[in-house]
């Protein structure tokens, strides 16, 4: 930046100087002749140092610029990824991008661009201003008087773009989100035909943001006639006080030319001052939003002094949990339970009793209401949030999978894991075979979500990646509700080798696969209405686990005689 200002600086001085050259020119050098060679070589080197000095300082702004938009892009990712669950479950993916991207754009056009722009013609205008006062300070303050008058119409103007830009960030963010929403889910567009319903969809969008723009393109786009206008007062004036000055011999005619072509030269930087504001303006409407991200703190917080939770060893304690998105709406209502190191407690219950959110607490990707999640005798909240989840690991129904290698992918929770040790966990999550048979073997990239996989083949990446990450606690939320019979036997016997000699909280869509379970845990409604194991929870007739399994009994007959 110091540089920069001082390139600016030499910029301003030598378009002063190359006014200054005018008189001399015009009173001494076409004349007579005199110091021809000495004005030329002025003229060539003035224009040097002004390339040099307007190259160095755009150069070293823009990088400025960028530097800033980096770390701004990358505090705001970082401070977006960190919040809860419950901030992301408000926000669409498409807003987020929005800020991160179209914003912080906004304000590296005006770091790198417009600081430099306003620095840089300040410091010409200046250098004229100078010059205009050296040759005639009266006549200088009656061309320059119409000045002030710019600055209440600027001001406005300004106000008025910032409460447009605003409005068109927030178009571009519903524009952002429209097609993130149609293309991630472009499968379902196709198959109920809804393509041209997404594409008016779109252009209503699209026709709004133009429309926003278009107004904000009409208040930058009155700036330049209006300094225009106030220009030819001011030249007017120059060229009606400056006759009479020549009459009465007090200025030469080429002071007064050199006057005017001064004049004429304050007017480039003037108008590009007067866009500067309105530049400003924009930016300062997108960092409001950014900075309203920024501002927005998680919920779910760290204690500066939190130890790091110990290696699990002996139980985990949920106590009188309540839980609810907002005081309206409880979703969990005093649920104790607890599960010992090594033991596997399975939760059922209907759809919307609270069982996902549950086992959501235990990684804290929401806090308790009320109540208590302790892990031997350590309060979740007291310890660090990197401690905590790196003891946990996840398999859940909506497989996740990164736009990357299978290797990467496996290896996400353990980056420094061998390819032996990435082999060796894909062999344990019967994931082995499929992965050799893809062209690139492990090197093969699984596309967005691994979309190039079916679902059985992405459940088992994903058990193989809690497999490598070796953790202690393991959560399965419905990790095999949307299989295919073969594939669930498959990732069945996968997750039998996953939670070998692990501590695991398993939400089960099918019964059947928590028989061997050493607790199950019914809940409805948001509270823990019935306890025991498999054989105990049946002898209760009247029971809710009694009841969904004699219909998934039923279910699964069915389905039977319907394939026979």
């Amino acid at each position: 930046m110091v540089w920069a200002l001082l390139a600016m600086s030499v910029y301003a001085l030598a378009s002063a100087g190359i006014a200054a050259l005018i008189q001399p020119i015009l009173d001494s050098v076409l004349p007579h002749r005199d110091n021809l060679a000495l004005v030329a070589w002025g003229i060539v080197g003035l224009n040097l140092l002004k390339g040099i000095g307007s190259y160095t300082s755009a150069y070293l702004m823009t990088d400025v610029g960028q530097r800033v938009v980096m770390d701004l892009r990358n505090a705001l990712f970082y401070h977006t990824l960190g919040q809860s669950a419950g901030f992301f479950a408000q926000r669409t993916t498409g807003q987020l991008m929005s800020r991160i991207t179209n914003d912080v754009s906004q304000v590296q056009q005006v770091v790198s661009e417009t600081a430099g722009d306003l620095a840089r013609e300040t410091l010409a205008l200046v250098g004229f201003a100078g010059l205009l006062f050296y040759y005639d300070a009266w006549l200088a303050v009656f061309c320059l008087i119409s000045a002030p008058l710019i600055v209440y119409p600027l001001v406005r103007l300004g106000q008025r773009v910032r409460r447009t830009t605003r409005r068109s960030q927030e178009a571009l963010e519903q524009l952002s989100h429209i097609s993130t929403e149609a293309l991630a889910g472009h499968r379902i567009v196709k198959a109920f035909g809804n393509e041209q319903k997404e594409a008016d969809r779109f252009a209503r969008a699209a026709s709004h943001l133009f429309r926003t723009n278009m107004k904000v393109t009409a208040a930058l786009s009155s700036l330049p006639p209006l300094m225009e206008l106030l220009g030819g007062f001011g030249m007017a004036g120059a060229l009606w006080y400056g006759s009479r000055e020549i009459s009465s011999g007090l200025l030469t005619v080429g002071q007064l030319t050199s006057f005017i072509a001064t004049l004429f030269l304050m007017y480039g930087p003037a108008k590009k001052l007067s866009r500067v504001n309105a530049n400003i303006q924009q930016a300062i409407a997108a960092s409001e939003r950014i900075f309203e991200m920024l501002d927005t703190h998680t919920e779910v917080t760290e204690r500066p002094d939190a130890p790091a939770l110990a290696p699990f060893r002996q139980r985990i304690d949920f106590e009188n949990i309540t839980f609810g998105y907002d005081e309206r709406q409880r979703i969990l209502r005093g649920v104790t339970f607890s599960v010992e190191a090594g033991q596997m407690l399975a939760i059922v219950g209907r759809s919307g009793a609270g069982k996902t959110t549950l086992v959501n607490l235990l990684p804290r990707f929401y806090d308790v209401t009320g109540g208590r999640i302790l892990v031997d005798g350590m309060d979740l909240r007291d310890v660090t949030l990197t401690s905590l989840r790196s003891q946990i690991g996840m398999v859940t129904q909506e497989t996740v999978l990164f736009d990357d290698t299978v290797a990467n992918n496996i290896a996400y929770g353990a980056p420094r894991a061998s390819r032996a040790d990435i082999e060796e966990a894909a062999q344990a999550a019967h994931a082995h075979g499929f992965i050799t048979r893809l062209s690139e073997g492990y090197d093969t990239f699984v596309g967005e979500r691994g979309q190039r996989l079916s679902g059985g083949q992405r459940q088992r990446l994903a058990i193989a990646r809690a497999l490598l990450k070796n953790a202690p606690i393991l959560v399965l939320d419905e990790a095999t509700s949307a299989l295919d019979t073969e594939s669930e036997l498959l990732v069945q016997e996968a997750l039998s080798t996953l939670m070998r000699n692990r501590t695991s909280i398993v939400i089960a869509h099918r019964l059947s696969t928590i028989r061997r379970a050493d607790a199950i845990i019914v809940v409805e409604r948001g509270r823990i209405v019935e306890f025991g194991k498999h054989d105990e929870l049946l002898t209760r007739p009247s029971g809710i686990y009694a009841a969904l399994h004699q219909k998934q009994l039923i279910e699964e007959t069915k389905t039977r005689a319907e394939t026979h």
